[in-house]
């Protein structure tokens, strides 16, 4: 079992930056796939970035060169750096952990971008 907590979450102007935070429970974080998703009112989740346990990077085509996805292992932590934020990365965002076929979620955090 993993348990995961989001926070970092805010309102921000466009244009401006937030660092989300995911602290994960539970022994063996590390084999873990983490990834960020959002998902805005309306609309489906999405996936937003993904770091493997192997250390592979997705970035999603709507945030790539805006958005860096990072992870410490020895912290249970992972990151999502979002900068030059858009009205439309206005979402809640999730934490997710993945592994074999086990998938854990974490409450969300919401992310509000507007002037």
């Amino acid at each position: 079992q993993v348990k995961l907590v989001e926070s970092g979450g805010g309102w921000v102007q466009p244009g401006g930056s937030l660092r989300l935070s995911c602290a994960a429970s539970g022994s063996s974080f590390s084999i873990y796939d983490m990834g960020w998703y959002r998902q805005a009112p309306g609309k489906q989740r999405e996936l937003v970035a993904a770091k493997t346990s192997g250390g592979r990077t997705s970035i999603a085509d709507s945030v790539k060169g805006r958005f860096t996805i990072s992870r410490d292992n020895a912290k249970n932590m992972v990151y999502l750096q979002m900068n030059s934020l858009k009205p439309e990365d206005t979402a809640v965002y999730y934490c997710n952990a993945f592994k074999w076929g086990n998938d854990f979620w974490g409450q969300g955090t919401q992310v509000t971008v507007s002037s």
